[in-house]
């Protein structure tokens, strides 16, 4: 009952934002990752009794009948802003909820760095160090697609398809930090792939 009601509040959370303004909206200064689990890493989870799900200006929606179905997903829409070595969740994080025992790891503010191709976030639980938590394993061929609105003043630029999977090392870390068993976690699992749009003013002639 615990990971329907967790799940139930992120749906509709998301279901009530998508009637407001966000995040989303083309606006210089307002951007977004569109970030998609791998299908089967949320039943993979649920099965260890692990919901995943995101907190802070984030919201979630479950794609497929249920987060323990074989295809089942979770879609995030994480606020995001640009910064010298990419782009950072500021304000949002990443959770993984133990429902045995209310063990919980957050990963805090992920900041994407397309030059190294890692995701890295500070981690409170692992004294709040700052760890490397995804690959991204095609980084050197991901290619900017910008789009300039003259008309609105506005400029696009866009990563589309950066594929995903835990960094070495942070499924023997999540393992140990939720108190799961040995081996319940993957090292190097596919965790799902995601896209990024930056707004920004253009600057006028």
């Amino acid at each position: 009952m615990r990971v329907r009601n967790v799940i139930l509040g992120s749906t509709i959370v998301a279901l009530i934002s998508m009637g407001q303004a966000s995040a989303d909206s083309a606006k210089p200064g307002q951007s977004m990752t569109h970030m998609k689990t791998a299908a089967g890493l949320t039943s993979l989870l649920e099965s260890a009794g692990v919901v995943l799900y995101v907190q802070g200006g984030a919201t979630a929606a479950i794609m497929g009948e249920s987060i323990s179905s074989p295809d089942g997903q979770i879609v995030f829409h994480i606020p995001v802003t640009a910064n010298k070595s990419g782009v950072q969740h500021i304000g949002s994080n990443i959770v993984f909820f133990n429902t045995a025992n209310n063990k919980q790891v957050q990963l805090r503010n992920p900041v994407i760095n397309l030059a190294t191709g890692e995701v890295t976030a500070v981690v409170p639980q692992a004294e709040n160090k700052s760890m490397a938590i995804l690959k991204i394993t095609n980084a050197t061929t991901l290619k900017a697609a910008i789009t300039n609105d003259r008309k609105a003043s506005l400029r696009t630029t866009s990563y589309k398809g950066a594929t995903l999977v835990l960094a070495p090392g942070i499924s023997t870390a999540l393992t140990s930090l939720l108190e799961l068993p040995a081996g319940s976690l993957p090292d190097g699992a596919s965790f799902g792939s995601a896209d990024v749009s930056l707004y920004s003013k253009l600057a006028k002639k």
